[in-house]
């Protein structure tokens, strides 16, 4: 089956390529054409999109054109919102003709997890700003009478958004993008990307060549093919996707009202109107299909291409959805659309550089890029041009996935998020697709004493330890697990605790300028000779890019180590960072060092019993570092913790971690040593009022936002984004640290924070403070409410409850127990 698209109805060239752009983008479906508007948008014209066949002709054109705005990601939930409010008003700023539906949405609750997952989502939507209303089953059937309500306890009711036409939409904004400058050529093949000399990029076509500063990847299912062009590739499974139209249902004739869509997890599916038809789009389970299978790569020529249906496939999912709106089964089936939609191993578009290489970005990956296409295009084209976006794009950028992300992670994790579109993931649930990806050599050792581990950056890592074999009860609120996790944090405050955080990114930075270089990089001070800094990288707009730990070694030698998530990200950082003329090397010895931490006011105590190195105060203060011997092996010992004890990080040689954890763990017997992971690492920082990377400190926020001044040198000389730090004026967000009033739940980020009735700011993250016994949080509100003596309260789950600010940490504020 084939679209019948107009003959050049925007009057777009095919022969007239030109030899240079400022950027080039190759693909036009809506993602890569929402992304020419939004540059065009924001003063760039000189942008060239380049497709291979028509706009719209790969996966945009068979699309349903869902525009949902409730979706559980808070970053997420703006760029849908962005979408469906200019997509509302397109036709109006274009003079393209678009078929917006605004019809409204209602997604069903079947259970409590759902209902609480509503409750959250409410708070997105009081933050972002879009209405979203739980109501009951009288009400749903109010919107749509021909419902089956059986089963489901509540509706989380969207009235703003809906769908369109996904055909008018890209064409309206691929000519308001040429009104702007913009150029587009189509029928024309990208066939090779070749990396300048110079550093730009040469993007040869069957019509020419094209030298650009930039190269953007919007190819939708082509992407993979495009990235291999430059050497890469990326976590992207195409999949089939079915959605069947009925034949005209009488019930819907001559109706004024158009019935919103109606999401079910029970039937796995959305539900809606088709003019006076009905249109049921099915995320199966089971057996999913690969498209263009064995690789999943489409060939050249496939043009709005669809393929045989297989309705076997669908069972029981469309019988459910017909038993939920019997007009539809009563109408039989019309018309069967399958066509291959692109899944990333989170369901997250891939929006942001490619690791390793300057100026070549992606804007690919969505499995619902008409409801993102404009929104992912407003935010990239943030971050391209001025260098930092509005949103945090943490959860965004493709760095996100290293090398572990090879076929087999991305065929499993893709169809994992395909087969779970409308399952409700409570915080903290671990999904079995394509684990195991790296672990230290301590991973059975720790499962066999009852470990549960969560994965970050394909590492697995300890998240709690079960020491009587139960298993968690996810939830949005304390659980079963809430008293173990208790018992970890006590571990470590009353005695001592060892953890396996092997997935720390680490680097050697060495070389005569290796001091100068990172100087310049980061906002603190290099440390002397045997000193620990925290520091952190700037954009030139003086927004929070990285956050690391830096270590002195040596002379020309340095320990650099970040977060786990950040290992590709953060290494771009440090190499794309180094200038030609700098004598510094960096090296990524992640997978050649393991990490062990060990924390607790007797851990001072279990480390003398194996060495023999002094590790007084005097010998060995805090926030400094040296190379010592532990049990016959030299290992890299930092006085630093993030959970605000006596402590060391241990780094050895990956193959010495076994012995190093063996004769730890034999000398803290009589010490009461016991293992803890990241649930009692989350509740410890939040405590000692820690930032997270990626959380609190993200591309959206200052050093001055997020309280670090402390952290920033001025007078060291110059840094990137230093002049930007100084100057920086009109502020509208500063960071609160908060106790929350009691409850069975807390804040883990995204719930709206009030003055009165007037939501204020935002949570950051939060968790439950177990040796304090008080729920803390992070959030950011206006300057004028960050004081002691404001009035807030956090809506947790649909409950108001009171914020007290904090001004210092809630334990241990003056840091004597990690000066001990």
């Amino acid at each position: 089956m084939s679209a019948n698209f107009p003959e050049n109805p925007l009057g777009l060239g095919e022969h007239d390529m030109q030899t240079h752009a400022r950027i080039v983008i190759v693909g036009g479906g809506i993602m890569g054409v929402g992304l020419l508007y939004q540059l065009a948008a924001e003063g760039c014209g000189d942008v060239l999109l380049i497709e291979k066949g028509e706009l719209t002709s790969g996966s945009t054109w068979h699309a349903a054109g869902q525009c949902p705005n409730l979706v559980g990601d808070y970053n997420l939930a703006k760029i849908h919102e962005y979408s469906v409010s200019l997509y509302r008003k397109l036709e109006q700023l274009t003079g393209q003709a678009v078929t917006w539906h605004g019809c409204g949405s209602v997604r069903f609750a079947l259970n409590e997890k759902d209902l609480d997952w509503f409750r959250y989502l409410r708070g997105i939507a009081a933050n972002v700003g879009y209405h979203m209303e739980i109501i009951d089953v009288a009400k749903i059937r109010e919107l749509n009478p021909f419902i089956s309500t059986e089963g489901v306890l509540a509706g989380a009711w969207t009235r703003n958004d809906g769908h369109a036409d996904p055909f008018g939409l890209t064409q309206a904004m691929a000519k308001g993008a040429r009104a702007m400058g913009a150029r587009i050529v189509r029928r024309n093949r990208v066939t090779g990307i070749n990396a300048l000399p110079g550093g730009e990029w040469e993007v040869v076509t069957e019509q020419g060549a094209v030298v650009a500063e930039t190269v953007v990847n919007a190819a939708g299912c082509f992407a993979r093919q495009v990235a291999r062009m430059v050497g890469a590739d990326l976590p992207i499974h195409n999949i089939h996707h079915h959605y069947l139209v009925s034949g005209p249902v009488p019930e819907l004739a001559g109706r004024s009202e158009e019935l919103p869509v109606c999401r079910d997890p029970w039937a796995s599916s959305y539900l809606r109107q088709e003019q006076e038809s009905g249109l049921i789009g099915i995320y199966e389970g089971g057996e999913l299909a690969q498209a263009w299978p064995p690789g999943g790569l489409p060939p050249w020529d496939s043009d709005s291409e669809l393929f045989e249906d297989n309705l076997e496939r669908l069972m029981p999912w469309l019988g459910r959805a017909m038993e939920r709106m019997p007009i539809f089964e009563k109408a039989g089936i019309k018309q069967i659309v399958n066509g291959a939609i692109s899944h990333s191993p989170d369901g997250l578009p891939l929006l942001g550089p490619v690791a390793g290489l300057n100026n070549f970005w992606l804007c690919c990956g969505s499995s619902f890029g008409i409801a993102q296409g404009a929104g992912c295009g407003k935010y990239l084209a943030q971050w391209m041009l001025h260098g930092d976006s509005e949103i945090n794009m943490t959860g965004f950028d493709p760095r996100r996935f290293g090398v572990f992300a090879d076929r087999a992670y991305m065929d499993a994790r893709g169809r994992q998020d395909y087969a779970r579109t409308y399952v409700t993931t409570p915080p903290g649930e671990e999904l079995p697709a394509a684990r195991r990806r790296r672990v230290s050599p301590l991973y059975d050792r720790l499962k066999a004493q009852g470990c549960v581990f969560t994965e970050t950056f394909g590492w697995e890592r300890p998240k709690w330890f079960s020491p009587d074999g139960r298993e968690e009860q996810y939830s949005f609120r304390h659980n079963n697990v809430f008293d173990l996790v208790r018992e970890e944090c006590l571990t470590v405050r009353e005695r001592a605790g060892i953890l396996d955080l092997s997935g720390f990114a680490k680097y050697d930075v060495t070389g005569p300028d290796a001091r100068a270089m990172l100087n310049r990089l980061c906002a603190n001070r290099v440390p002397a000779n045997g000193g620990i800094t925290l520091t952190h990288l700037l954009s030139e707009g003086g927004r929070i890019a990285a956050e690391m730990t830096i270590t002195h070694l040596d002379d020309e030698a340095f320990y650099v180590l970040s977060a786990a998530g950040a290992e590709v990200r953060d290494l771009d950082h440090l190499e794309q960072g180094r200038r030609p003329e700098e004598q510094a090397r960096v090296a990524n010895v992640t997978d050649r060092r393991g990490v062990l931490v060990l924390a607790g006011p007797r851990t001072r105590e279990v480390l003398a019993q194996v060495t023999d190195s002094p590790l007084d105060n005097a010998a060995f203060r805090w926030l400094s570092g040296r190379e010592i011997d532990i049990a016959g092996m030299p290992v890299r010992a930092l006085r630093v913790n993030y959970v605000g004890e006596l402590g060391w990080e241990l780094h050895p040689a990956m193959e010495h971690l076994e012995a190093l954890y063996d004769a730890l763990m034999a000398a803290g017997k009589e010490f009461g040593i016991r293992n803890f992971g990241l649930y009692a690492v989350n509740s410890m920082r939040l405590e000692k009022a820690y930032r997270s990377w990626g959380v609190e400190l993200t591309n959206e926020v200052t050093m001055t936002d997020a309280a670090m001044e402390r952290f920033i040198k001025f007078d060291k000389g110059d840094f990137i984004g230093r002049e930007a730090t100084l100057n920086q004026k009109n502020r509208t967000l500063q960071l609160i640290y908060f106790a929350l009033a009691p409850g069975d739940a807390d804040a883990q980020g995204g719930e709206p924070i009030f003055a009165g009735e007037q939501c204020v700011g935002v949570t950051t993250s939060g968790g439950y403070g177990h040796f304090v016994q008080q729920s803390l949080g992070f959030g950011y509100v206006p300057p004028s409410m960050a004081n002691s003596g404001a009035v807030l309260t956090v809506e947790v789950l649909g409950e108001r409850r009171k914020a007290t600010i904090l001004d210092e940490p809630a334990h241990d504020p003056a840091n004597m127990r990690l000066r001990a």
